[in-house]
């Protein structure tokens, strides 16, 4: 691990969405890369103790807009921060923890190896607050300003009602960002959160198909999928894109989960996602339910 590089606020190289925003650090101390200001970036948080259905949607969100080149930010916590940190690796993308201490102090330590990976797999580890400072508890309200500043949008998955991503959520609205959730059941704690802001005017997080869309990133044909010269015109699917059309093809005996998506295609994970996602935004899938896949009628 090398040592920690700091860029203040005359470096051209502090990011850009940072500095057309008040109230932000006059600098920040980095391991590893800054996000680029030319890719999209989307902060995905939420409870630490969260349940198996918000791991599975913190996966399944960051891994789909990785696979489209989304960078994805968030503060390397336990639960929903940690699994949306692990889908955008899965999704072969970059992703970007805001520390509540210094670069070099990795907290929770159980984080480690991810903290590492995401080092590894060309990521950064950010914090406002100098090598070797220790975590405080007054320090992560203020890092979500960061978090959600580094973001386009912010994706708020599982959240009781006085919990922390409502402070990253607010720091959204106040720079003028968009802000989704995922929604809940009635009367579970960890969707009270959710809710709320849905009910207040957020937007609702059904498939990363739709935040694909919030972020103007459209169906086309990406290098990954490239297969045949053949195009989209006129609405064809037998010219659809090899990868593309294995995976319609596929569907053609009926519903199918991702998990057998991926056994009966042989693609990799993250190829697979960006698959699906293609087809959604072009309106020849749907998604049933989380991680279930039929075609359109």
């Amino acid at each position: 691990m090398g040592r920690a590089v700091y860029y203040d606020r005359k470096n051209p190289e502090y990011p850009e969405r940072l500095r057309k925003l008040e109230r932000m650090p006059g600098g920040l101390y980095v391991l590893g890369t800054l996000p680029k200001d030319s890719s999209k970036s989307v902060a995905v948080v939420g409870a630490r103790a969260c349940s198996a259905y918000g791991r599975q949607e913190a996966i399944r969100f960051s891994r789909a807009l990785a696979a489209r080149g989304v960078q994805i930010i968030s503060g390397l916590a336990y639960g929903i921060d940690a699994w949306a940190h692990h889908g955008a690796l899965e999704g072969g993308g970059k992703t970007f923890a805001v520390l509540g201490s210094g670069v070099d102090v990795c907290y929770p330590r159980a984080n480690y190896p991810l903290y590492r990976r995401i080092l590894q797999e060309g990521g950064g580890i950010l914090s406002e607050f100098e090598p070797g400072t220790r975590p405080e508890p007054w320090h992560f309200p203020i890092r979500n300003r960061i978090i959600s500043g580094l973001a386009d949008l912010v994706l708020v998955i599982e959240a009781r009602s006085r919990s922390g991503s409502l402070i990253t959520a607010d720091y959204a609205l106040e720079q003028g960002k968009s802000v989704y959730a995922v929604p809940g059941r009635t009367g579970d704690e960890l969707s009270e959160g959710c809710n709320e802001l849905i009910s207040q005017g957020a937007g609702i997080a059904c498939s990363p198909a739709s935040l694909l869309e919030e972020l103007g990133i459209f169906a086309g044909e990406s290098e990954e999928n490239a297969g045949t010269d053949g195009d989209i015109s006129g609405g064809r699917k037998e010219n659809l894109p090899k990868n593309l059309q294995i995976v319609y093809n596929q569907l053609a005996g009926g519903e199918k989960s991702l998990e057998e998506l991926r056994l009966h295609t042989g693609l990799p994970m993250g190829i697979l996602s960006n698959v699906i996602l293609e087809l959604q935004l072009k309106g020849w899938i749907r998604e049933l339910y989380p991680g279930r896949y039929a075609r359109r009628r």
